[in-house]
């Protein structure tokens, strides 16, 4: 992605938290799979000029979706980390159908690099 001396936290956490965060920070009283917190933006960029952001995963929910797409855990987390760490670059999938389409092949390349499933999809 270009970004050699940035870097990124990820938090591995539960729904319970998740929820509180997606609550407090997109008002909606909900877990979800993933949040992204980027810093590359907004009034406080300047600060941390390499610092990317965060990513936040319920383990609870990856479980559940990997259970449910019938691959492990492993594959599901790291669907989620790419899909997290996109979104700290700027990509949107709710921006509308082409946004959607780029950050699904975007995904998909970044995939590919990292799992060895061929199957595997994006998000």
């Amino acid at each position: 992605m270009g970004c050699d001396d940035h870097e990124l936290s990820i938090v591995i956490t539960d729904d319970t938290q998740v929820r509180e965060l997606n609550r407090t920070y997109r008002g909606k009283d909900e877990p979800t799979n993933v949040l992204s917190f980027p810093m590359q933006e907004g009034e406080f960029s300047d600060i941390t000029p390499g610092l990317l952001g965060d990513v936040v995963i319920s383990l609870d929910t990856a479980e559940a979706e990997a259970i449910a797409a019938g691959i492990s855990t492993d594959e599901r987390m790291s669907q989620l980390l790419v899909h997290g760490i996109l979104h700290l670059f700027g990509f949107d999938h709710e921006l509308g159908e082409n946004q959607a389409r780029e950050m699904e092949e975007k995904s998909l390349e970044l995939l590919r690099g990292i799992e060895g499933n061929p199957d595997l999809t994006a998000f």
